[in-house]
């Protein structure tokens, strides 16, 4: 681990980098999938694409070159990534946005998002450690974790035995033809045009394997649910529960690497908002309050479940190729579009 400094800063500075890509771009993983099935529009999914292509080149190059350790790879246990990432799905559209969505438009002053997020944080916590933890503990039990004959996690590589730069260089020339239909060279006149901002998601979290391996102790990357949960522990009982060799002791408190970058994602947006004069405390009625508290609520369920959120699985663990990850974002996605379709569409159809 680095030093303290070095842990605390680079933690915040990506955090605020995050933050304000996200917030400049309006990158938002909800809305990138529900668009598609809503009115047939590929603009954000194509951000989403290229953010993803980007990042599994970059954090694979990192980890073959030696600049950071393994990177890491979640194992696969089928149900808990199916039922989680269906159900986290499910949530977001109800909150209004995914786990990195509802946490930079706090930043833009949106009292709704930040219930959302406190809704997020109690279904982790109640499924982590609560009421809902023996279901948790029942799909995560050892005998429902698959490993390969050699006892490794399975990949998109490794399960067919064949170098994972074959899958990368498959899954780039995929993906290419579907990024230049959206015409990414052009420019947007206010914020970051749609590949602007999955070209930069991409880069910050590239910077975020190193920068969690070189300052904090271990190569994490971004992700939300694992981090949120630390975030408030460390706030409401002086310790967030990580693990020691990724945490330092702060004025008492115990901060992970990454709860301190969760910290600094609304800080990021909050900079962006103002300068692009967006910045507005909006507080919305009752009945939109509770639906945003029970869709973060279910996505913190769904989170904990399947291992994950719309970045720790589908950015960051999509970029390990770990199958589990890819897994887990099929149904996240499928869950999504589930709640589109009776949340949305149906209700026009019936009009």
């Amino acid at each position: 681990m680095g030093s303290m400094v070095g842990f605390i800063l680079s933690g915040l500075i990506i955090g605020a980098a995050f933050g304000y890509v996200l917030q400049r771009g309006r990158y938002c993983v909800n809305t990138a999938f529900r668009d598609v099935m809503f009115i047939n529009d590929f603009t954000l999914l194509r951000a989403y694409v290229l953010g993803v292509v980007i990042t599994i080149i970059g954090a694979n190059f990192l980890e073959d070159i030696g600049m950071i350790g393994e990177l890491r790879r979640q194992a696969f246990v089928p149900w808990a990534n199916i039922i989680g990432g269906y159900v986290f799905g499910m949530g977001i559209v109800l909150a209004g946005g995914c786990g990195s969505g509802i946490l930079y438009r706090v930043g833009e002053g949106l009292i709704a998002a930040l219930v959302a997020v406190f809704g997020f944080f109690f279904g982790i916590a109640m499924t982590k450690s609560g009421i809902l933890s023996p279901i948790n503990d029942f799909l995560h039990h050892e005998d429902r974790v698959v490993w390969l004959a050699d006892d490794s996690i399975p990949t998109l590589y490794n399960i067919i035995g064949i170098n994972k730069w074959i899958v990368i260089v498959i899954i780039a020339a995929a993906a290419i033809p579907f990024i230049l239909k959206g015409q990414p060279f052009k420019r947007s006149k206010k914020g970051y045009y749609w590949s602007t901002a999955g070209l930069l998601v991409g880069l910050v979290a590239i910077a975020a394997w190193w920068a969690s391996d070189y300052f904090g102790g271990g190569a994490r990357g971004l992700s939300f649910t694992g981090p949120l949960r630390e975030f408030f522990a460390a706030i409401l009982l002086s310790d967030s529960g990580g693990n020691p060799d990724q945490s330092i002791s702060l004025l008492g408190i115990t901060f992970t690497w990454s709860s301190l970058y969760v910290l600094a994602v609304p800080l990021g947006a909050y900079i962006s908002a103002t300068l692009l004069k967006e910045f507005k405390w909006k507080v919305p009625p009752a009945n939109e309050l509770l639906r945003v508290l029970l869709g973060g609520l279910v996505m913190g369920i769904g989170a904990q479940i399947g291992g994950g959120c719309n970045i720790g699985h589908g950015l960051t663990g999509v970029s390990t190729l770990a199958v589990s990850s890819v897994v887990a974002t099929l149904f996240i996605i499928l869950g999504n579009w589930t709640m589109v379709y009776f949340l949305l569409i149906r209700p026009m159809k019936d009009m």
